[in-house]
């Protein structure tokens, strides 16, 4: 991803982060947060990438989370993302993956968007590989159990692709 593209939705100094819904304040260290919620996204890649445990890849989404998907009607929910999430499992030769950049923390360090890059594989009718580049957005929310997951999931196609 350009460094050149940076979107500011949170601008917010570092010491006026805290925890979530009424926690005990804290300061966040801002590049110990950005390097773990990264690191989050990553595993959650290699998870998706290798397309065997649905439950593990539903994990990472909250309860309530809502996909957007280019060209598909929104996804809301566990039961929906399942059948989604297993849906797309079934299709021949596919495979999905990414890598996210940048991320932004809210104020009070309850939510952080990233931005990234990502390839989708699936075979076309005559059997060969095709992929398709993208770009996404994801939201993330620190949950009660103080573990980040996606809330928001929307993505499209690279420009020219």
């Amino acid at each position: 991803m350009s460094s050149a593209i940076h979107i500011r939705v949170f601008d917010v100094p570092v010491n006026q982060m805290a925890l979530p819904r009424g926690r005990q304040r804290r300061k966040l260290d801002l590049p110990r947060e950005r390097t773990q919620l990264l690191k989050r996204d990553a595993e959650w890649a290699v998870v998706s990438s290798a397309g065997r445990d649905v439950e593990r890849i539903l994990s990472y989404w909250t309860d309530d989370a809502i996909v957007l998907p280019p060209g598909l009607p929104a996804v809301v929910g566990r039961a929906a993302l399942r059948q989604y999430v297993q849906e797309s499992l079934r299709i021949p030769g596919f495979r999905i993956t990414w890598e996210s950049t940048d991320a932004v923390f809210s104020p009070d360090g309850s939510l952080a968007y990233l931005l990234g890059r990502n390839s989708v594989t699936m075979n076309s009718p005559d059997g060969t590989a095709t992929t398709t580049y993208g770009r996404g957005i994801t939201i993330w929310r620190r949950e009660a159990d103080d573990e980040w997951r996606c809330v928001v999931d929307i993505w499209n196609a690279e420009p020219g692709a």
